[in-house]
């Protein structure tokens, strides 16, 4: 996909954010954990041939870190082997991925200190 389009991409995809996304959002924009910078849906190129480039968008990105952080819905229950792969490509980049259930979210506090660990590391 060529660069304008996975920055159009990625802008859809906040201006579309699932209520998960959302909460979590309210809890780590503006340096609100631990003083670190997080980006919402920021599109991580992992390879480039000429114009065209291949990309992840993680939900939640802290580029300080290279901490990426993901939360799985249902739909993520259909997508076991894309998401593992992705997550080692990823990890070979020396980027982390700390996976987050929506229903994990009902408890913030255990969430931020998930989060937070991954960060300390």
């Amino acid at each position: 996909m060529k660069y304008p389009d996975i920055k159009a991409r990625a802008t859809e995809l906040r201006k579309n954010q699932t209520p998960s996304e959302k909460l979590l959002w309210q809890n780590l924009r503006k340096h609100k954990l631990n003083g670190k910078k997080f980006l919402r849906q920021h599109p991580i190129i992992y390879e480039s041939n000429k114009n065209e480039h291949f990309f992840f968008i993680p939900d939640f990105y802290c580029a300080q870190a290279k901490l990426a952080v993901e939360l799985d819905g249902i739909i993520h229950e259909r997508t076991i082997e894309r998401d593992t792969h992705r997550d080692a490509i990823l990890n070979s980049m020396g980027i982390r991925i700390v996976r987050i259930n929506n229903e994990e979210l009902m408890d913030m506090d255990s969430v931020l200190k998930k989060i937070e660990l991954a960060l300390n590391q």
